[in-house]
């Protein structure tokens, strides 16, 4: 990270303490600062708004949000004037300080009324994506990666949105071989007249270098504001990215201990306030599974706000069905990582269920032993390869043994 992008964190930060923080402070609301900005927000988009409106788009009492509202009245980013209205300062603030300089207004209305709709804009995403998502590195099962379709890192993108944690925001993805951060990219792109206007910064952390290398040309090539970090979430991560994250995003490994470690790492990047959305995608398991997931949310002081069962769909993903379920888990005062040192267990689902495929060469009938344990670990890896003894390319499975 640049210095410049350093400089631009550290103001942000003081004048979010100046106004926002000092407005939370006053009127003590356990729903988290997020909530207090957003109101500013709401009003940039709908000069004139109520404060009843306010009240009800936030899910909040209406004694509350006037209270809110009156301390930015003597902060003087506010004025009652038939409506709630915003001063020039005020404006300034949202857009200079918060980054909404520049944001395509009516797009953004469009996008936060109907995200699931089928905009002009949308359509034209997928179009730019497709060959992007079609080109990305073949899927590692060994490390229970699954690809998930352009429509559906699109919809996770836009769940970002539709949550407040896009525009100005530090977006973190904890793996992302599904290329959400990508996704981010190219919405901030339609969103903003100037991709040079957006203040979001989107950190990638992943263990395969392959996707880190994909994001990072794809990046430097698309101007987008995205960085990338090779880590093994074995081990904690840096100080230097603890406690500075607006949200994140994962699709973890498909067993708990991989879920688990995953989350955690993820929380210990999250400011420390309430109401910071995490964005979990993970297979639909059974009841006493899913009871244990929600028994790790509770250890990690995570409330869970929204569940959609079917919201991602992937590419040839057997071992999931092809779809998997969207949980958004929101901080508490209680949250903290259930894993603060390194972790030596196993996470991955062919470290806990050891299986071993025979494949039969269709060129020369060689039979090849594949699976973790293997010199061979997947069928994909061995169509690239070839066979060893004629360099075919065509197999077929003859045999599957479970230890």
């Amino acid at each position: 990270m640049n210095k410049k992008n350093k400089a631009k964190i550290k103001n942000n930060k003081e004048l979010l303490c100046n106004y926002v923080q000092k407005v939370s402070e006053n009127v003590r609301i356990e729903d988290g600062s997020q909530v207090i900005e957003k109101i500013l927000i709401n009003v940039y988009f709908r000069e004139g708004i109520s404060t009843k409106e306010l009240a009800k788009n936030n899910l909040l009492p209406t004694p509350v949000v006037a209270a809110i509202k009156r301390e930015f009245i003597k902060l003087g980013l506010l004025v009652q004037d038939r409506g709630v209205r915003l001063t020039i300062k005020g404006r300034c603030f949202i857009e200079n300080d918060l980054g909404f300089k520049g944001v395509n207004k009516e797009l953004y209305i469009r996008l936060i009324s109907e995200p699931w709709k089928e905009h002009e804009e949308i359509i034209e995403l997928k179009e730019e994506l497709n060959e992007i998502f079609i080109n990305r590195p073949q899927a590692d099962v060994t490390i229970d990666q699954s690809k998930c379709t352009v429509d559906t890192s699109i919809k996770r993108a836009l769940l970002a949105l539709k949550n407040s944690v896009l525009i100005g925001k530090k977006i973190l993805c904890v793996g992302d071989d599904d290329l959400v951060s990508i996704a981010i990219g190219f919405l901030l792109k339609k969103l903003f007249s100037n991709i040079q206007y957006s203040r979001t910064i989107i950190l990638v952390m992943d263990i395969d270098q392959r996707v880190l290398s994909y994001i990072e040309a794809l990046s430097e090539k698309e101007n987008l504001p995205i960085k990338c970090e090779h880590i093994d979430f074995r081990k904690p991560i840096s100080n230097k990215f603890r406690g500075i994250f607006d949200c994140f995003f994962t699709d973890p490994p498909y067993t708990l201990q991989g879920m688990n470690l995953f989350i955690s790492r993820g929380v210990e990047a999250l400011k420390r306030e309430n109401g910071i959305p995490i964005f979990l995608s993970y297979a639909n398991k059974s009841p006493d599974f899913e009871f244990d997931m929600q028994k790790c949310f509770l250890n990690m002081g995570l409330t869970v706000s929204e569940v959609f069962t079917t919201f991602n769909s992937y590419e040839s993903a057997g071992i999931i069905g092809s779809t998997g379920q969207m949980i958004i888990l929101k901080t508490t005062s209680r949250t903290k990582s259930s894993i603060n040192s390194s972790y030596e267990g196993m996470i991955y689902t062919g470290e806990f269920k050891i299986t071993v495929r025979y494949y039969k060469c269709k060129e020369c009938n060689k039979i090849i032993e594949v699976g973790n344990s293997k010199k061979v670990k997947t069928i994909e890896e061995l169509k690239e390869k070839g066979c060893s003894n004629c360099n075919g390319k065509i197999f077929k499975i003859i045999e599957k043994v479970k230890n």
